[in-house]
């Protein structure tokens, strides 16, 4: 059963405390009952347990992606659009594409606490660097969902790597991945056999790399995005589908860059 399942939403926004808790009460309800503290106890509620970890990123994910959108000081209808798709490509249950779109609506005001609320991301995710990238992954899918990152998009995301500890050659390369895919809607990425150029983005590399640093670079990539071991470490198993849909794309860029390369 997934943490959403458990229908614990409000109820543990408060144990979180913070932004992230706060949000959690706007989305899911503020259903808190004194009881639920011994009940979370006896479950380890502690910074760094799993179902913690994913309450955090489900909430972060969906209001940062509102606090992007509004960015240049309007929100498009492409990202409304790519909005609405991730939370149809997650297969959310009523309860919470309603709790998204709360999030969502959240980000877009002019008080949201960007910062403090990454502050807390960043403590709760601790070192799990490759959850840290999914997010990461997820919020410049949002921001190219009209085919090109604009300028403003493009600082807050910068603003947003650093404060999570993202290097900028990592960003830059996080950036190129995605860029490869621009535009395709959730559920189609990977499926079409990618240009040679767009295969070498899709891995951050270039074409003069060498055949040892691709297969290296292939096999961390697969390894960085493997579904099970993202959602041990935290990712929401509702977003499982966007982490499988990632190596189908990372090993179709690999197999495109091999056939080219044997010839």
């Amino acid at each position: 059963m997934s943490w959403a399942g458990k229908l614990l939403g409000g109820a543990f926004g408060f144990l979180l405390g913070g932004p992230i808790g706060a949000l959690v009460g706007v989305a899911f309800g503020h259903n808190f009952d004194k009881g639920m503290e011994r009940v979370a106890a006896s479950i380890g509620w502690e910074p760094g347990n799993q179902q913690r970890i994913q309450t955090a990123f489900f909430t972060a994910t969906f209001s940062v992606m509102g606090h992007i959108a509004k960015a240049d000081g309007r929100v498009t209808a492409d990202e409304i659009r790519m909005a609405r798709a991730v939370m149809d490509h997650l297969q959310l249950d009523a309860n919470l594409r309603k709790a998204a779109e709360k999030l969502f609506n959240e980000g877009k005001k002019s008080a949201f606490p960007l910062d403090d609320l990454l502050q807390q991301f960043r403590q709760e995710v601790g070192r799990r660097t490759t959850v840290t990238q999914m997010f990461m992954e997820i919020q410049l899918q949002a921001a190219f969902a009209d085919g090109k990152l604009d300028p403003v998009e493009r600082k807050i995301l910068l603003h947003i790597a650093s404060a999570l500890g993202i290097s900028r050659p990592l960003y830059e390369q996080l950036e190129s991945m995605v860029r490869a895919s621009a535009g395709q809607p959730p559920g189609q990425r990977g499926r079409q056999r990618p240009t040679l150029e767009s295969a070498y983005e899709t891995l951050g590399l270039k074409s003069t790399t060498s055949d040892a640093e691709i297969k290296r670079a292939y096999r961390r990539l697969m390894s960085q995005h493997h579904p099970d071991k993202l959602v041990a470490k935290g990712l929401p198993e509702e977003m499982m589908k966007m982490a499988t849909e990632k190596t189908h794309q990372i090993r179709t860029a690999y197999e495109t860059i091999q056939e080219v390369r044997k010839k």
